[in-house]
Parts: structure tokens; sequence; C-alpha cells
């Protein structure tokens, strides 16, 4: 029986911590996708004054990938003359042509790592395109729980169309990185 009582009352003590947790997630995807939103159209892997722009939502793993695939794409580059990067379009949603608004949705996790659903929506009378209705999808956004704080690790893509980017992030710049000889 106290063991029972000593066990309620660990759970009752922890659950305002994981809500806590939750909302830090949540504020952590909401800085970085308001970021994202400065950069519409998102195109590629950002440079040094774009990830500048995102250093404070991401983990430094992620902002050292970032750094080593946009390194491993200008070497490309540099050796393929008039041909097209090795990222092209939106790197950080499912759609080639990113997302117009987005929304967080719910969060949750342990300490250390965590995820939150991102609703997406892109409309193309946003850009130009009035004739196309928008459409929504969602994504996960991933985050680490470090020294600073919770930082976005990796975005899960969930888009099911045609040409949707597929995967995680990471893997996408993975790709990159060896493609690029970095």
């Amino acid at each position: 029986m106290k063991i029972a009582i000593a066990a309620l009352a660990l759970l009752a003590a922890a659950s305002p911590a994981l809500a806590d947790g939750s909302d830090a997630m949540a504020k952590t995807a909401a800085g970085f996708y308001a970021a994202y939103a400065t950069f519409h159209p998102s195109d590629g892997i950002p440079d040094a004054a774009g990830r500048a722009k995102y250093a404070p939502y991401i983990s430094q793993g992620l902002n050292a990938l970032l750094m080593q695939a946009r390194a491993a794409e200008e070497k490309f580059a540099r050796a393929n003359k008039d041909v097209p990067p090795l990222i092209e379009g939106d790197l950080f949603t499912s759609n080639f042509e990113g997302a117009t608004a987005y929304k967080i949705g719910a969060c949750s996790g342990d300490a250390k790592t965590g995820h939150c659903d991102v609703h997406l929506t892109y409309d193309p009378g946003q850009t130009g395109n009035p004739k196309d209705k928008p459409f929504t999808w969602t994504d996960t956004a991933y985050l680490v729980n470090g020294a600073s704080g919770w930082k976005l690790d990796d975005i899960g893509f969930s888009g099911n169309w045609d040409f949707a980017n597929k995967g995680r992030m990471r893997q996408t710049l993975d790709v990159a990185v060896k493609a690029g000889g970095g």
C-alpha cells in the first residue's frame, strides 16, 4: 500500500514537469518555424546568415550537419558547372515549395528527447497562383534537451504525394554530404 501511494505521489509530481517540457518543446518548435517563415520561399541548405536565424532553435549537431552539407554542396557546385544543386526546394517541410503557414500541435517526450506535430499549409494563392487550392499536412519536429534547453534536431516528413520529401531531414542532409564528397 505504501508503495502504491508513493508511486501515485511520484506520478503526480512528474505530471507538471512533463507538461512544462511539452510547453518548452512547443516554444522551441514555434521559434524555429517562425524563423523558417522569414525565408519563404525556402530553398536548399541555408547559408551562414540563414543558419544564424535558426541558431537559437537548432541543436549543435543539426547546425554542424547543415554546415557540412552546405560545404559539400558548394564543393559539388564548383566541380559540376551548370548542374542543379544537391538539394533543391524546401529542406524543412515535406513540400518542395515549402509551407505558407504552420501551427504547432501536440508535443510529447521524456526529459531528453521529444517531438511535436507541426500542421503545415501551402497556399498557392499566397505565392501568386490563386487557381490551386491550399493543402495541409503534418510533419514531425524532433527535439533534444540539453544544457541550453530544447532544440530542434530533425524533421520527419509525412507528405504522401508524388515528389514529397520522404524520410527525415537528417537523412537528406547525409545523402548530400556523401554526394558532394564532404
